[in-house]
């Protein structure tokens, strides 16, 4: 046996032995690596130096290596499920930059599009939380907490904790405390997929779907289509012009059913749809407002910090206020 040929077989002898002990510390990874420096085509050993790596922390390394692993063979299981997690794991994972943000990176996007539904609202619950806090100290929001209470409605703040909710992978949503059967004021994280891109929307929705254990599904329809009645109502007699201004001036678009946001509609298009709607229990979900993307330089900046995210908020719900005041009460005055 030749001197190289012996000493890979020592190699590949230690590299078990550490794999026995779950040893993945820098000697594994030594070992493992000198044996695909010497071996290219040894499947296993690229798949355990990416284990190594990944328990190191070294997530980069540690997609290479199973990628190296899966170029050999494709149809190596634990490459592949270590692939996903390793994926996983540094998706949850903050750079040094990314923890100093406190809004939304592309990295908080990934967790909503990898982890299951339930596992992401957890992963992004305090961002999300530390957010609903800022937008509850906004003057709009009083605003809007005080109509209600006037109109007999109880809460103090306009998002309460753990007011967010997701029935499926790559989304979150949240409304206002209360608005279920309401006009709500809604905020929402969409990952890709389901959507062609990552963004989140900020807005005014409509609810009309009857699914899920509400008690009064029936009524809460009749209820949120006649407040859908009266918006057409408010905006056909007064705010046909300004909320198509409003919508090119800030990148608004709307928002049906579960499709993505309609960005081939130009503003007055997308006024008229929702003026001439007459299908809206049958489609279930109507939402006009703001969208922030991830593919757009300027909508990163906005999204990855909480300061200028919760202003972008609380400039769409100051903006559609009176909207959402003639859906909800009638009333046209703010």
């Amino acid at each position: 046996m030749s001197t190289i040929a012996t000493h890979l077989t020592g190699l590949e002898r230690r590299a078990l032995e550490l794999m026995k002990q779950s040893d993945f510390g820098p000697e594994a990874v030594r070992v493992n690596a000198e044996i695909v420096a010497l071996t290219p085509t040894n499947e296993s050993a690229w798949t355990r130096l990416g284990r190594c790596h990944m328990e190191q922390r070294q997530f980069d390394d540690a997609v290479a290596a199973f990628r190296g692993a899966l170029a050999l063979n494709p149809t190596n299981r634990v490459a592949t499920n270590l692939l996903t997690e390793v994926r996983r794991r540094r998706a949850l994972t903050p750079t040094a930059t990314e923890r100093a943000a406190t809004g939304f990176s592309a990295r908080e996007f990934a967790a909503l599009e990898t982890l299951p539904h339930a596992e992401a609202c957890r992963a992004l619950r305090p961002r999300i939380e530390a957010l609903f806090e800022v937008v509850n100290a906004s003057t709009i929001a009083a605003q809007i907490v005080g109509t209600r209470q006037r109109c007999g409605e109880s809460g103090s703040k306009l998002f309460h904790a753990n007011s967010f909710y997701s029935e499926a992978a790559g989304h979150i949503f949240a409304f206002h405390h209360g608005g279920r059967w309401e006009p709500q004021f809604s905020i929402g994280w969409f990952s890709s997929p389901p959507l062609p891109q990552s963004c989140m929307r900020v807005g005014l929705g409509f609810s009309f779907s009857v699914a899920g254990r509400d008690p009064d599904r029936a009524a809460g329809q009749e209820r949120v289509l006649a407040s859908f009645e009266r918006f057409q109502r408010t905006l056909e007699k007064s705010w046909r012009r300004e909320l198509a201004r409003w919508m090119g001036a800030t990148g608004g678009f709307i928002q049906y059913g579960d499709h993505a946001p309609a960005v081939d509609l130009l503003p007055e298009a997308s006024v008229e749809w929702l003026l001439n709607c007459r299908n809206a229990a049958l489609l279930e979900w109507i939402f006009v407002g703001r969208w922030l993307f991830l593919d757009d330089p300027d909508d990163v900046k906005t999204l990855g910090h909480r300061a200028p995210l919760a202003k972008a908020i609380d400039d769409t719900f100051r903006s559609l206020y009176p909207l959402w005041l003639g859906a909800y009460t009638g009333s046209q005055s703010g």
